[in-house]
């Protein structure tokens, strides 16, 4: 009794079929798999500086030194 058999998920797929229809379904499909695609280009952009080409880190390096830090005082 506790586990559903094959029939049941082939009415609940009927069912779903039904109210969403093949076109959205598919397209919902696309999107998941772009949103997952996303996630794991994402994933790698945001690795260590070890894992980065020499020019991005020569470029942050170069960011880095004309970079002025300042203090603003306020007017009595």
């Amino acid at each position: 009794m506790g586990s559903f058999s094959i029939w049941h998920w082939l009415i609940v797929l009927l069912i779903v079929i039904m109210v969403f229809g093949t076109k959205k379904l598919k397209n919902l499909g696309g999107d998941l798999g772009g949103a997952v695609k996303g996630f794991k280009d994402g994933m790698k952009e945001g690795s260590t500086p070890e894992d980065k080409p020499a020019a991005q880190v020569n470029a942050a390096t170069e960011a880095a030194k004309t970079t002025i830090d300042v203090e603003a005082k306020h007017k009595s």
